[in-house]
């Protein structure tokens, strides 16, 4: 029963935990770019969607969007780039094809990678505390069983005698051998 118990706590650990391959960027999304770049018209700035090397899991989105990336962007000399995660696509907006090239593009990388190992050294922390909470209900549950089955509901073979005469005793002290009809 608790072999059965541990693997599935074991699968759905690995759900849980999704791929431990690393998160990254693989190219940019050509088709979501403006339509007038390298001509006169072209925006200084604008958004640029890449395409994410896996899908994405719900906590990497939410540490993809959090102040916690916008703070590493501003420390890496981007103040004003947004990210926003929309299905396996990033949104990179306020910056340009340059920016990216010059060195915004490793900076994502970076983040990326911190936030991938992150995660799966947190997921890995929580699936060995939920392993080891396993194992102590394991050795719980087989110690209560263990001591369960020590118990055996027989008769003491000298005491009982001794302690049924001393019954007797009381029963009759306290007036149960004398009859009260009258």
């Amino acid at each position: 029963m608790f072999r059965a118990y541990r693997q599935d706590m074991n699968a759905q650990l690995k759900i849980a935990g999704q791929s431990p391959e690393p998160l990254g960027l693989g190219s940019v999304l050509i088709g979501s770019l403006p339509d007038t770049l390298l001509t006169e018209r072209a925006p200084d700035r604008y958004t640029v969607e890449a395409v994410f090397t896996r899908r994405t899991d719900h906590d990497e989105v939410v540490a993809i969007q959090s102040a916690a990336t916008r703070s590493f962007l501003s420390a890496n000399g981007f103040p004003t780039v947004e990210l926003r995660v929309a299905d396996r696509r990033l949104e990179i907006a306020n910056t340009n094809l340059e920016e990216l090239r010059d060195g915004l593009a490793a900076v994502l990388a970076e983040r990326l990678a911190d936030i991938s190992s992150s995660l799966l050294a947190e997921r890995h922390e929580r699936e060995h505390r939920v392993q080891d909470a396993s194992d102590r209900e394991q050795v719980r549950a087989a110690s209560v069983a263990a001591l369960a089955e020590s118990i055996g509901f027989t008769r003491r073979h000298g005491a009982a005698a001794a302690d049924d005469d001393s019954r007797i005793q009381d029963w009759a002290e306290e007036g149960g051998a004398h009859s009260t009809a009258r």
